[in-house]
């Protein structure tokens, strides 16, 4: 069974929240799964949209639909995580 950082469960909650899915719950979602898979949760690019505006205001870090690295950085949760950390300063506490 995966295993998620305090940092991923967050992202996830944020994930989970953001999109209202209702039929997976945070702690469900595998770190490595790819999002916009069906073995993932399925994800599009309106959802990613989503994401990115709800992460730059509660983090501020913006991640940019032009930028070459968006894709690999939306790809799994982990990746997700690992940008957002990276980018918030350590803003990016798990509750």
């Amino acid at each position: 069974m995966m295993t998620q950082t305090p940092e991923q469960q967050e992202i996830a909650r944020l994930i989970i929240d953001v999109l209202n899915i209702d039929d997976v719950a945070a702690e469900e979602i595998d770190p490595d799964a790819i999002l916009f898979d069906e073995t993932g949760l399925g994800l599009d690019s309106i959802d990613a949209l989503e994401i990115a505006v709800a992460i730059a205001e509660q983090y501020d870090v913006h991640i940019s639909a032009e930028d070459e690295g968006t894709k690999a950085i939306f790809a799994t949760l982990g990746a997700l995580t690992a940008h957002v950390v990276q980018e918030s300063d350590g803003r990016l506490k798990a509750r």
